[in-house]
């Protein structure tokens, strides 16, 4: 299970509609809103 980054939700990662790629690496995400909030500034959400 992968985690939302915006709601810290777990997200099945074989199922889950929203995805995005940020550096690399994948990002998977409960609802459209959680992805667009991230695709807008994904540098709030990926650990440095």
């Amino acid at each position: 299970m992968a985690i939302d980054p915006i709601c810290k939700m777990e997200v099945d990662e074989k199922t889950a509609q929203f995805k995005s790629e940020y550096k690399g690496k994948k990002f998977y995400f409960c609802a459209p809103g959680c992805k667009k909030e991230f695709d807008e500034n994904p540098e709030k959400y990926v650990e440095k």
